[in-house]
């Protein structure tokens, strides 16, 4: 599983996209500074717009919450989760989950689960606490509808976890 945190000031809120060749997991950022499109499993920048369309270069001007994608994702929308709302995948194809929980408010925790149930064992053994944003707001947290890629958003970065496959339960 790679780990890969990705400092962007301003960000505002992410989204994913699917490679159209490659069918690789892609993390959309908006942020103050523009858009970006990063890899997933690199963390590689791949399309970068600075200046976007100002009727269209922050989610909360869509119905949606989407903005237009670019790169080779451009002529799609893409769903921005973050400030201006909206969210994403919580769960996993495979069972794993994702719990985001505020003890000491305003500094978010976000839990991973094995089977999606942060109750049903102790901590370290069903599920863990992976990421706590006491260093800057919270903007997102979530799965990508593949289940490969697991990302979390502050105001100030984005932090990527990517798996290879999903993993097969018996």
């Amino acid at each position: 599983m790679l780990d890969n945190r990705t400092p962007i000031g301003g960000l505002l809120g992410i989204g994913f996209a699917v490679h159209p060749e490659s069918r690789r997991d892609l993390v959309m950022v908006v942020s103050h500074d523009g858009h970006g499109l990063f890899d997933a499993v690199t963390g590689e920048k791949i399309a970068r717009d600075r200046d976007p369309d100002p009727d269209t270069s922050t989610p909360d001007v869509s119905p949606d919450l989407t903005c237009p994608g670019l790169g080779p994702v451009a002529g799609t929308r893409v769903h921005i989760a973050g400030l201006f709302g909206g969210g994403l995948h919580s769960t996993t194809p495979d069972g794993w989950g994702l719990d985001v929980v505020s003890p000491e408010w305003p500094n978010d925790r976000v839990l991973l689960s094995a089977d999606g149930d942060i109750f049903k064992d102790p901590p370290g053994q069903g599920w863990w606490h992976i990421f706590h944003a006491n260093y800057s707001t919270f903007r997102a947290a979530g799965f990508s509808p593949s289940g490969l890629t697991l990302a979390v958003a502050t105001s100030s970065d984005l932090t990527l976890w990517t798996r290879p496959t999903l993993t097969s339960r018996a």
